[in-house]
């Protein structure tokens, strides 16, 4: 007679509790980053792109370039980034407000602080204008038409308007 069918059970589940435990940490320990744009590496454009689904056009500027993702919602969102290849700014407009999780990466948390601070100190709707010496957003509209920027001041280039951002 075999195994008994409940110890099999029984060590088939402790394997996939231990695989899927391994799994999440192997996934906790890739760097934030990796995975989002503001703040990170030009190769993060493409990690974008793939989660919105879309296309992306380059096109250089003076002082640094610009990374435009056309996603088949009709959200369009620019990437900006500098000389060194570090994505300094993220600008979007669209009929949705695109992933912000996504393209904030490690500034998210902050992002939501700052949206929850602002938020308790009004009744209404007005546009957010979130201005701190480690990063900057402005975001307006109204259904089907959103737009908004964000930006890390320290890391715009030198002579870069910041009104070029959107």
């Amino acid at each position: 007679m075999g195994p008994h069918p409940y110890r099999t059970f029984a060590s088939e589940h402790r394997m996939k509790t231990v695989f899927s435990f391994a799994a999440l940490l192997a996934l906790a320990l890739i760097p934030s980053h990796a995975r989002a744009a503001l703040g990170g590496r030009v190769e993060t454009v493409e990690a974008d792109r793939a989660r919105m689904k879309g296309t992306v056009q380059v096109r250089p500027a003076t002082a640094y370039s610009v990374h435009e993702i056309q996603a088949p919602n009709k959200v369009v969102v620019r990437e900006f980034v500098s000389p060194a290849g570090v994505v300094f700014g993220v600008g979007w407009r669209g009929p949705f407000v695109p992933d912000m999780q996504q393209l904030l990466g490690t500034y998210f948390a902050r992002y939501q602080a700052a949206v929850q601070a602002q938020k308790s100190s009004y009744v209404g709707r007005r546009p957010l204008n979130i201005q701190s010496p480690e990063f900057v957003v402005q975001m307006n509209g109204h259904m089907r038409a959103y737009f908004g920027r964000v930006y890390l001041p320290a890391q715009v280039p030198q002579g870069v308007k910041v009104e070029e951002l959107w």
